[in-house]
């Protein structure tokens, strides 16, 4: 997610910000380009979906990658010949919600095998979970905002942060890709319940070391963890309407005190790809510390683990640490 000024809901930046797209030529460095390997080809959206992938089709599937790790996810330009390259593979995964350019160049690609993530797990809304403190005008704006980007309806996207519904959808896929390359079926399977365990070993990590702590609310740049917040009893408190880049004005820093010093919060997290100066800010006038909470988006050299499974554990690491877990 880039610094631009954004006074839209945490739902609608986020849903985009998780779901825009690089281009196709970001593809991973040890694979070759879609459709030109005499293994199961798939095109991933972005790296929760190039996850899935590479775990539930191991050595049997080429993975190629539609976003490049550390990009600004949200710009998004797709040219005819890229579109045309996505239609050489064999599947492509992604998660279908508010990048009508990427809809389209799926759509248009001629991919016989489309897995949405989207129809393999229940999508909420958890606007409910944020705090609209820019009043009338700026509750306009989200409206408008959120239609024009998401549609009637702004679903909240980052299902994977949630271990039991990135397990949902690790079945559908690895059902898609038993039914595309039934010559593997059963590796797929297999791999598929390898993983299913790893997420529901992390599952009940999460349920374990969140189960008793000091405060259930924490602070965040933007709405990313409505899912995690709701399956584990916490309460996600984003920081919206504000420029990552500009300084918070009194008043949000008077409101977010009384918040913090109300529900025992310690921590202002925020995340790899997003300037820290907001967080950093927030932090030093109400007294509170920084963190990073990643939103896994996309592995970096400053991720804080080398995989999906590692991030999500040094997630949990930083959330017991700030919410004074016992």
């Amino acid at each position: 997610m880039n610094v631009r000024r954004r006074r839209i809901s945490g739902i609608a930046v986020t849903a985009a910000t998780a779901l825009g797209l690089g281009t196709l030529s970001a593809c991973s460095s040890d694979s070759s380009a879609a459709g030109n390997t005499d293994k199961f080809d798939v095109v991933a959206s972005f790296y929760p979906m190039e996850y899935l992938a590479e775990q539930i089709g191991g050595d049997h599937v080429n993975v190629t990658t539609l976003t490049e790790p550390g990009q600004e996810p949200h710009d998004l330009e797709l040219s005819a010949k890229q579109t045309a390259e996505m239609g050489e593979a064999d599947a492509v995964l992604y998660l279908k919600t508010l990048q009508p350019a990427v809809d389209e160049a799926i759509a248009q690609s001629g991919v016989k095998t489309k897995i949405d993530a989207a129809t393999l797990t229940k999508l909420e809304d958890h606007g409910d979970v944020e705090h609209d403190h820019g009043g009338e005008e700026h509750a306009d704006e989200h409206a408008e905002e959120e239609h024009s980007e998401g549609g009637e309806h702004a679903l909240d996207p980052h299902v994977w942060l949630d271990p039991v519904k990135y397990a949902e959808i690790a079945e559908g896929v690895a059902k898609s890709f038993e039914k595309a390359d039934p010559d593997h079926a059963d590796d797929y399977r297999k791999n598929a319940e390898a993983l299913a365990k790893k997420l529901a070993d992390l599952n009940t990590a999460y349920k374990d070391g969140l189960a008793k702590t000091d405060t259930k609310v924490f602070f965040t740049n933007h709405a990313a963890f409505g899912y995690l917040a709701e399956r584990y009893g916490l309460t996600q408190e984003a920081i919206n309407g504000l420029d990552p880049e500009s300084e918070p004005s009194p008043a949000r820093i008077k409101e977010l005190q009384q918040e913090a010093k109300a529900d025992g919060v310690t921590t202002v997290f925020y995340e790899t790809l997003v300037s820290d100066k907001t967080a950093k800010t927030l932090a030093k006038d109400a007294g509170l510390k920084t963190d990073v909470l990643d939103p896994l988006e996309g592995i970096t050299d400053k991720s804080k683990g080398d995989d999906y499974l590692g991030v999500m554990q040094s997630n949990l690491k930083a959330l017991e640490t700030a919410l004074g877990a016992k």
